[in-house]
């Protein structure tokens, strides 16, 4: 449970918000008040007891995409948004309608959580042996293990880097023989951060005690490989990592102090800033650090704090537009990959400023998010049911990550927030969504097979 000192001055800071907000709101404000108490329920949801991880980090990116940043907005810049909307005056009626959509898709995910709860799972509270067969190997090959891993990071982000074969918004220069950019895509997006999750189990099951050195590998790992993608999100995986790394402190009783929680914030703080202020700098240099430009990354700090977060852009661009309905859905549904052509969201909702973008060598792209790109159906039923169903169906992926994993709660937490974060950033050629979910299934049962494999050679070898 979130502890009254947190609670009490989170409450204070919506309820102010709230009341600035809806003097300057465009529409009814019953329907602002409906937004935030829904919005703020989902993100209470997330940090209540029996929470698990998808529900946490849905909460969350969900409301810095939703409330936070169209409170913001209506609040500090007369109900303006940058993303696909200069120029564009949003009336209230449009205001209405994308703030109760958004309320009716949050109550969905708050309904499917609680069925989870109630029906299918929750983590324990009790202590658990490590017995897997992986740890037994990592006890086994402990200094051989961190090294192979600190070498496969290394080497994947440098031959990334400089072959330019994944980068976000970049276009593909190299192309490996034997499908070896998917394994490299893989890798670089929470492959890497998988194995991080294994070793930061394994050691602190091995220790006993919270311990500097794999903490801090693991992020020395996620800041290389986001400088190596063009990426400013290190955050994410990070976060996940941590969340999950606390989790499992609590339930195993391992022994810890402030000191520990400080230094690895510290680091966290440090390596992040760094990788944003270098990553501003490679992509506004075409990949040659010359100068660091301060100003620029500042701007490009702020950004990340609310402009980043997909989210109520998509709700008001959906129903602004005279387009929606099923023949929208299903035309978005049908959209294809081309890295040097925008998406269909950009050709076809928002005032896109990506249109007469050169795309020979970046690739730019707008999100609508999976909340608005199931309401081009523009039916609430539909939307109410599928957002349902895709809570469910997350709930069913982190239950699996745990179990196959032999219940290593680390590592369902990087899943439970790679689910998370690929639903907010939904809407671009949805049907190669495919690939994600293979990719995950595929991590998870490399893990399930290497434990069951390896536990038969134990039980050969004595």
């Amino acid at each position: 449970m979130i502890p009254l000192h947190f609670l009490l001055p989170f409450i204070v800071f919506i309820t102010i918000f709230t009341v600035l907000a809806v003097d300057k709101y465009a529409g009814e404000f019953y329907i602002f008040l409906l937004f935030t108490i829904t919005s703020n329920l989902l993100l209470y949801f997330g940090f209540r007891k029996n929470a698990i991880f998808f529900d946490t980090f849905i909460g969350v990116f969900l409301w810095l995409g939703f409330w936070l940043k169209a409170t913001v907005r209506i609040v500090f810049l007369d109900s303006k948004f940058s993303e696909g909307f200069r120029g564009v005056i949003i009336s209230g009626e449009t205001f209405d309608n994308a703030l109760f959509m958004s309320s009716i898709a949050f109550l969905a995910l708050i309904i499917a959580s609680y069925v989870r709860e109630r029906f299918i799972f929750k983590y324990p509270d009790t202590k658990e042996e490590e017995t897997s067969a992986l740890y037994l190997f990592y006890i086994d090959h402990r200094k051989k293990i961190l090294l192979a891993y600190t070498f496969l990071f290394l080497f994947v982000a440098l031959s990334n880097f400089y072959l330019d074969i994944y980068q976000r918004g970049g276009i593909t220069h190299t192309v490996l023989p034997f499908g070896l950019n998917g394994i490299y895509k893989w890798l670089l997006l929470f492959g890497l951060s998988s194995f991080a999750a294994l070793i930061l189990k394994y050691e602190f099951s091995l220790q006993r005690k919270v311990t500097y050195f794999v903490p801090v590998l693991t992020l020395i790992e996620a800041c290389i490989t986001n400088i190596s993608l063009l990426s400013r999100g290190m955050i994410l995986n990070t976060s996940a990592l941590g969340f999950g790394m606390i989790k499992n402190i609590k339930i195993n009783r391992i022994k810890t102090n402030k000191k520990f929680f400080l230094i690895i914030v510290i680091t966290f703080v440090v390596l992040f800033l760094g990788s944003v202020v270098l990553v501003n700098n490679l992509r506004n240099n075409t990949n040659t650090i010359t100068s660091i430009n301060i100003n620029q990354s500042t701007n490009g700090i702020k950004i990340l704090f609310l402009d980043r977060w997909v989210g109520i852009e998509g709700m008001l661009a959906v129903s602004m537009s005279s387009r929606r309905g099923w023949s929208l859905l299903q035309e978005a549904a049908n959209e294809k990959y081309d890295e040097h052509k925008t998406s269909f969201y950009d050709l076809n909702l928002i005032n896109s400023p990506y249109l007469n973008t050169d795309m020979s060598k970046h690739h730019h792209i707008s999100l609508p998010g999976f909340i608005a790109f199931f309401y081009y159906s523009g039916s609430i039923i539909f939307l109410f049911a599928v957002l349902l169903s895709l809570g469910l169906l997350a709930s069913l992926i982190e239950l699996a990550s745990y179990r196959l994993s032999a219940n290593n709660i680390i590592f369902a937490a990087l899943i439970a927030q790679v689910i998370a974060y690929r639903y907010t950033h939904f809407g671009y050629v949805p049907a190669q969504s495919y690939l994600l979910f293979g990719s995950i299934f595929l991590n998870i049962f490399i893990i399930y097979g290497a434990n069951k494999v390896l536990s038969l050679w134990y039980k050969q070898d004595g």
